[in-house]
């Protein structure tokens, strides 16, 4: 068998770097070790150990990945664009493309990791943990190595987006709630998208983002007494969503079309509390605790 074939690929930093002999004078060459010194400097004092040579070294790395995050985004060529790139820095300047690869993890920051959502996620102490974990991650890069920062960032970039458009289909659902907006800082989003779907199998004329037991008893008699069309419920519930949204709760409706252990007992001999049970496995917290 023969071995498999790696494809070096430094931090574009480093590539283009690696062009200044024969494309750039020796002022440009020396501009530039002075931009990266100083924004070499600047990550050292926020974000590792400006005291120590572990810490500089730690922020060199950072350095050179957050300058070629930005660069990978200016000239937005993953395989050529090390002239270009050299371009960039000569032209616009190491700054130029560190703050645009600073900009690119702030704005990845602020996407939601999880649809788990807490109050927790708003704190600002928390947002910049959320911050430096993130830039270190994916900015940590060896000059001597290869680097894929940029593909794990647009993989992190498209896998929160999606969480994202979770988040905001659960937060309309709340906000639409058939009592009244649901008002709490905590947001189980897969659980209220699952919850309003099960409910809307009933049929679609409000929207369910919260309920508690005897809601939900009084729910599973009406199914089993009148039967209604599943689908013609999903339809209507769907039809109330806004557009933008629809792409979300359809793939969910899908999903729980195929398999859905409550609706599936339902139409069985399954007591109210094994129902609970089952409701509480797909909405979690969403279901209010009644007490006597």
């Amino acid at each position: 068998m023969l071995p498999a074939i790696v494809i070096e690929q430094p931090p574009r930093l480093i590539r283009a770097i690696r062009l200044l002999p024969g494309e750039a004078t020796p002022e440009e060459a020396a501009i530039l070790a002075d931009e990266l010194s100083g924004i070499t400097a600047m990550v050292a004092e926020k974000f590792t150990n400006d005291r120590t040579a572990e810490g500089i070294a730690r922020a060199l790395l950072l350095t050179v990945g957050g300058v070629s995050l930005g660069l990978e985004h200016l000239i937005q060529s993953v395989d050529e664009g090390d002239l270009d790139a050299l371009d960039i820095l000569v032209g616009e300047g190491a700054e130029h493309a560190f703050q645009a690869g600073f900009r690119m993890i702030r704005e990845l920051a602020a996407l939601p990791e999880d649809s788990l959502v807490s109050e927790y996620d708003n704190d600002p102490v928390y947002a910049q943990r959320r911050l430096k974990e993130l830039f270190v991650d994916i900015c940590t890069a060896d000059p001597g190595e290869s680097w894929s920062g940029y593909e794990r960032f647009l993989g992190q970039v498209q896998q929160r987006q999606q969480v994202q458009a979770t988040v905001k289909a659960a937060e309309w659902l709340r906000k639409n709630h058939y009592e009244g907006p649901v008002k709490d800082p905590d947001l189980n989003s897969e659980g209220v998208i699952a919850l309003a779907i099960i409910f809307a199998a009933e049929g679609g004329a409000r929207i369910t983002a919260r309920t508690g037991q005897s809601e939900f008893e009084r729910f599973v008699k009406a199914l089993r007494k009148h039967q209604p069309d599943f689908e013609q419920g999903w339809a209507e519930f769907l039809a109330r969503i806004p557009p933008a949204l629809q792409p979300v709760i359809a793939e969910r409706i899908d999903i729980y079309r195929k398999h859905c252990t409550v609706l599936e007992q339902i139409g069985t001999k399954a007591t109210i509390a094994q129902l609970m049970t089952e409701l509480e496995n797909y909405a979690g917290s969403e279901v209010d605790p009644e007490y006597p």
